[in-house]
């Protein structure tokens, strides 16, 4: 099959196209052939080197932990799937990503395809999607009337943040530059805080819940606008629990645990459209395209995901 891989760490032209092996099922596996995957930060840190402590895989490797397409083969213990069926899925973090024809996938990762829902939009939702789903629903259980901060709001986890906190009749804030107040406001923001012009830490105050995508300084100022007892999640970097404490704000830093169950409710959203795949490029599945998909990643100005069209 054909795959993008990468034979050492290094920049977006370690990137390159090969033929490569076929992935071998086991028995509580699908083998999926892919018609979309898209590009997130884990994909390029990991190419640099960044990750390769927490990540030691042998080389080559193929990036990419986004997939849809159809169930192609079935694994002997998979009952709930089969061959013919539109899925998706956040695979497992290994050297055999969706940068390639088929990947492997895990039935209990595996979620059916609403039927309305294209393979690029379902192919956007896996690992932004779970993240958001996951800080905000199970590590900050938000409710109705709840006020959440979401920094960042164009991004690929902070724009599904916005609608899952909708979703569940919070109030929201979001950041992003001036030129995205229309996206943000389209998603459902209710108080929308131009980065570029404004401190957001100026403009609000008393908020239940904080999801922090950016770190540094934006973390460190995201405790002023918390109440006691309020909630900080980040994706970006561990907070410091003992200024978390002093505050009395309950701090954590989170890491995707793929699921697919969750991403079958993540599904039901984007069937009842109260949760919407925004994507901001599609790219090809060949050497240069990846490339330049990765570069645009890499400068953290992509609105909504790169979406790579694999058939």
């Amino acid at each position: 099959m054909k795959a993008i891989v990468i034979n050492e760490y290094g920049s977006a032209n370690q990137l390159v196209e090969e033929e490569v092996p076929k992935p071998v099922i086991a028995d509580d596996q699908v083998l999926v052939e892919l018609h979309a995957t898209s590009i997130n930060p884990i994909d390029w840190k990991l190419r640099e080197g960044y990750l390769k402590e927490k990540f030691p895989f042998d080389f080559p490797i193929i990036l990419g932990w986004d997939a849809a397409g159809v169930v192609s083969e079935v694994g002997h213990s998979v009952s709930n799937f089969s061959v013919g069926d539109r899925v998706f899925a956040r695979p497992a973090t290994t050297k055999d990503g969706t940068y390639a024809e088929y990947t492997a996938v895990d039935k209990n990762l595996l979620a059916k395809i609403p039927e309305e829902i294209s393979f690029e939009e379902a192919a956007a939702v896996p690992l932004t999607g779970l993240t958001a789903w996951q800080c905000l629903v199970d590590i900050c259980d938000v409710k109705s009337d709840d006020k959440v901060l979401i920094h960042a709001g164009s991004g690929g986890v902070g724009s599904f943040a916005i609608q899952i906190a909708k979703s569940f009749d919070a109030h929201v804030a979001s950041t992003a530059s001036g030129k995205n107040e229309g996206f943000l406001k389209e998603l459902g923001v209710d108080q929308f805080i131009n980065y570029q012009t404004e401190n957001f830490e100026e403009e609000i105050t008393d908020f239940d819940i904080v999801l922090d995508t950016m770190g540094g300084g934006i973390q460190q100022k995201s405790y002023d606008v918390l109440k006691e007892g309020g909630k900080l999640v980040s994706i970006a970097e561990p907070p410091d629990e003992n200024l978390a404490e002093s505050k009395g704000i309950k701090a954590s830093f989170h890491w995707l645990e793929p699921d697919g169950k969750q991403l079958a409710k993540l599904g039901e959203l984007m069937e009842k459209w109260e949760m919407k795949a925004h994507i901001g490029q599609t790219f090809p599945l060949s050497e240069e395209e990846m490339r330049e998909a990765h570069k645009l990643s890499e400068t953290h100005h992509a609105k909504g995901k790169i979406v790579i069209k694999i058939k």
